[in-house]
């Protein structure tokens, strides 16, 4: 058995950044690529310029008094090698007719313990700084639970804040950005219902323009113990994304060649995506390094962001040292046409395939555009079939929704399906990597973070989340007389689970379910079986921590109806060569498949309707019936495209072709050939190291 790496996945198109009216995808290997849809950036048209205060409480009193000294740094320690930054803080803007005020909380959940910035210089000196400054929080509208904030501190109040029904955002202006006591600040308002009305959409065409309402359903807010304590399947435990951020030098140019600048607008990016991640899918993004290219350009940044992540992925391999789940490259350059950027589908815990790279564009925006290739990372898809149906849609027509092709404002949600798709993926084996949770965050000790720290033997959150769970265990982030623990998915009544304790059960057949040590409040590690194990019953091979068949291929390409076709389809057709049947094309040449390689051509499926459910078909569905033993076998497949000569109508990599055979590149090839590693083992030589 193996530690989880990305497996190789269905191959996915999908609709992104608003306004997309088709999102490509391209197949390399056994990965698929996502290209993102530039989205509208012209919503923000109204501007109003202002001076926000920062709310403390008078010395004595209960009341607020404002302040235009925004910095939320801690005072004294002028000696400190790491910035900290007070842990909430209250900011009153006025504009537009309303005062807001802006209730915020550090974001403890952004920034690894082992964070580290690195840019290399004009003189190519690698420059590395461990911790960073950390200035992200999140938080409401006072008095408005349907609200959302996200806003840096560093330099100024860089961010946005929602309201439930307008989005807004707020940064510095320009000439005031050269000075640390930070003034005058721009505020950008979303417009709301000044588009032609021909322009919306159906739902909106009959209700009253002059006095609209609209505002989003808070969503029952649970505890951070409470949904890592007890869960027995994958949606209910909290994940976490390691995500290292690669800006290019174009990037830096365009934050005034400031290193500093750079990487306080990186890490507000992840921030505000982070904040859609915590809400909606019970993931969290966590920052564990940032690169600065301040010199020039490692490698040739292309106008075809499909391109640039293949080079981008080839750097990862060679030149990143530092441990993440995915790396996205955060570019200064305009890519062709409408695309914003270009993402591995399913990619995430890969090597090769755990990233993505994103077009500049205001902070907000980016945000989105990373929520979005993040999402292709984590297997997000937009099922053609269902959306052509209604089934998938979007309850947010007004605003949107993350990876759909409509509304007016900039999106903030998930659909329910997009979301069911991310369970599906982590159910069929993958984001195994997901469930390891960073040791610790980085923040000074401090008790009611949620996180256990140095000094502190447990930490069940704040007053209100201690009351919920974890009270009778922990007190003042010490345990209580005779209590082991008070959080963790093998802790219960303040005590370890037993060893052998099952707590968190297999997804699939090439999964296994992992148990408690009896030592330890925490699940052990997310793991898989090895590839080459045997799997739905005698029938398919683990690649991956999935379970590959060409049924299940067919039926993921062309909907659940349909099955692989008899094995006989695949003998009489794809050794003839034809658009029918064979195992790929040279030019324009159909190639024959060998007589031991036909089950690792051309896929042959049943019962196929007009449209698939993922990808473009390129020509005709390919029906031919053939007769065996009396018996009439259909034998249907699709030259499915998803960009330029890429086709997804092949035998994907992994799936079994006979006892011990598996396909790689329509060949079939021996298992043993392939050399997998051994089952990891602890030193004591248990397998898998006792986890399960």
């Amino acid at each position: 058995m193996q530690a989880a790496a990305a497996a190789s996945v269905p191959f996915l198109l999908l609709c992104v950044l608003g306004t997309c009216p088709l999102a490509r995808c391209e197949r390399t290997g056994d990965a698929s690529l996502a290209e993102l849809e530039r989205g509208h950036e012209n919503r923000f048209l109204e501007r109003q310029s202002t001076v926000p205060l920062r709310l403390i409480y008078r010395s004595g009193g209960e009341d607020e008094t404002g302040h235009d000294e925004l910095n939320t740094r801690v005072r004294g320690d002028p000696g400190s090698r790491q910035l900290t930054h007070v842990n909430q803080a209250s900011f009153q803007v006025d504009v537009f007719g309303t005062l807001f005020i802006l209730d915020v909380l550090l974001n403890h959940d952004l920034l690894s313990s082992d964070y580290v910035e690195r840019h290399i210089d004009q003189g190519g000196k690698t420059v590395e700084i461990h911790g960073g400054e950390h200035c992200y929080y999140q938080g409401q509208i006072r008095g408005n639970p349907a609200s959302f904030v996200a806003l840096s501190t560093c330099h100024g109040l860089h961010g946005m804040f929602y309201d439930g029904n307008h989005t807004y955002l707020i940064e510095p202006e320009e000439n005031e950005t050269s000075q640390e006591d930070f003034h005058f600040h721009s505020v950008y308002k979303s417009r709301l219902f000044e588009f032609p009305l021909d322009d919306l959409p159906s739902e909106f065409q009959q209700i009253n323009i002059s006095s609209p309402k609209f505002t989003l359903k808070p969503r029952p807010k649970r505890s951070k113990r409470q949904l890592l304590r007890y869960p027995r399947n994958v949606e209910e435990e909290t994940k976490y994304i390691e995500l290292m951020i690669v800006n290019d030098h174009l990037m830096f140019k365009k934050h005034r060649l400031s290193v500093v600048h750079t990487n306080t607008y990186a890490k507000s990016v992840v921030n505000m995506a982070d904040l859609i991640y915590k809400d909606q899918l019970k993931t969290r993004i966590v920052l564990v390094a940032m690169e600065t290219w301040a010199a020039d350009n490692k490698f040739a940044i292309s106008e075809n962001p499909l391109i640039t992540l293949r080079e981008f992925m080839k750097y990862r391999r060679d030149f990143i040292k530092e441990k993440s789940d995915a790396v996205h490259l955060f570019s200064g350059s305009q890519f062709e046409s409408s695309r914003s950027g270009a993402a591995y589908i399913g990619g995430i815990c890969s090597l090769l395939r755990g990233g993505g790279v994103n077009e500049f564009g205001k902070t907000d925006l980016m945000a989105v555009t990373l929520a979005q290739s993040l999402a292709h990372n984590i297997g997000i898809i937009s099922d053609k079939r269902k959306l052509a149906s209604g089934e998938c849609k979007c309850e947010d027509t007004w605003s949107g929704c993350i990876m759909g092709d409509t509304g007016y404002y900039l999106p903030k949600k998930f659909t329910q399906c997009n979301i069911e798709e991310y369970h599906d993926f982590l159910n069929s084996g993958g984001g195994a990597c997901l469930f390891n949770k960073p040791s610790k965050l980085l923040d000074p000790p401090e008790c009611g973070n949620g996180f256990i720290e140095t000094g502190e033997e447990c930490d069940c959150g704040t007053p209100a989340e201690c009351v919920l769970e974890g009270a009778e265990c922990c007190k003042k982030c010490t345990l209580t007389q005779d209590s082991q623990c008070s959080d963790g998915l093998c802790c219960k009544k303040c005590k370890f689970q037993p060893m052998g304790t099952v707590c968190r059960e297999a997804v699939n057949d090439c999964d296994i379910r992992e148990t408690c040590s009896g030592n330890s409040s925490q699940c052990a590690p997310n793991i898989h079986k090895m590839d080459g194990y045997s799997c739905d019953g005698v029938q398919g091979i683990c690649f991956g921590g999935r379970c590959k068949t060409r049924d299940r291929q067919c039926k993921y390409i062309w909907g659940q109806k349909v099955m692989a076709s008899d094995k006989y389809c695949y003998e009489k057709l794809n050794i003839e060569g034809t658009e029918k049947g064979n195992c790929g094309k040279d030019k324009d040449t159909w190639i024959q498949c060998n007589k031991r390689d036909v089950l690792c051509g051309y896929l042959l499926c049943t019962n196929i309707g007009n449209i698939p459910r993922l990808g473009e078909l390129d020509g005709e569905i390919t029906s031919t019936l053939v007769v065996q033993q009396g018996r009439t076998l259909n034998c249907s497949g699709g030259h499915v495209k998803l960009e330029e000569d890429v086709d997804l109508g092949y035998v994907e990599d992994g799936t079994p072709c006979g006892p011990q055979m598996m396909c790689l590149e329509h060949r079939c090839l021996p298992v043993a050939s392939f050399n997998f590693s051994t089952c990891l083992s602890s030193k004591e030589g248990t397998i898998c190291s006792g986890n399960g």
